[in-house]
């Protein structure tokens, strides 16, 4: 893409779910387009802006391992919004308590390094990209940041620099070598309808450890 930009990120765990686990977390195989965009979206985001996902490098050779933690099997209710607006209200949650906590096997990624290639698509207001390529560019430059990026869960933060020269680019490992068949893979959900959300697949066939995912063709499926 003419305006686009690449970022190297990486980190010491990660799991990307698949959503078609119910109980146990097991995580696809390297990161998705859905959880690149989350990485960009961390460090520039505004709402007239929307990221999308050219490219999908992995660098390092896909390792798994199994844990098993604690987790919480609620959430917090809708009434913790009211209870910040008006100042007055419980909003705490006892993760102690026996009856919110479980126990879940976790297969997840270990160190991991992902190269991301992205451009903009302006949804509102003036038709500007470079503006806002420019400030991406000076905040990734600088390391800065809205939320701490994660891999896949928030637990598992990520690091991240901007590629702007070809030299610096890190080679993919010899072990990611060839075609590799990844099967269908979370693209994105679609919020566009916030009472029927649809999920978008796509076949992922990763090439030399590239994922070219606007090569592939998403499909829909009802969430």
């Amino acid at each position: 893409m003419a305006f686009g930009i690449k970022l190297h990120c990486w980190g010491e765990w990660a799991c990307f779910t698949r959503p078609e686990m119910k109980v146990e977390r097991v995580s696809y195989d390297v990161m998705t387009p859905s959880a690149a965009r989350g990485v960009l979206e961390a460090i520039y985001w505004k709402p007239e802006i929307r990221w999308h996902i050219n490219r999908i490098t992995a660098l390092k050779p896909i390792q798994f391992t199994s844990v098993r933690r604690n987790e919480v099997k609620d959430k917090i209710g809708a009434g913790a919004l009211k209870a910040m607006k008006d100042g007055v209200g419980n909003l705490a949650f006892y993760v102690d308590d026996g009856d919110n906590r479980q126990q879940r096997a976790t297969l997840m990624l270990r160190d991991v390094a992902y190269i991301i290639e992205a451009h903009i698509e302006i949804l509102s207001g003036p038709d500007n990209i470079a503006k806002h390529l420019d400030q991406f560019t000076r905040r990734a430059r600088k390391g800065s940041c809205f939320t701490r990026p994660y891999l896949g869960c928030r637990e598992f933060a990520a690091d991240f620099e901007l590629l702007e020269a070809e030299s610096a680019i890190p080679t993919v490992d010899a072990s990611l070598a060839g075609d590799r068949d990844l099967g269908w893979m979370l693209h994105d959900i679609d919020f566009f309808n916030i009472k029927d959300k649809q999920a978008r697949f796509f076949h992922a066939i990763m090439h030399d450890g590239v994922i070219d995912v606007t090569a592939c063709a998403a499909v829909g499926v009802v969430a």
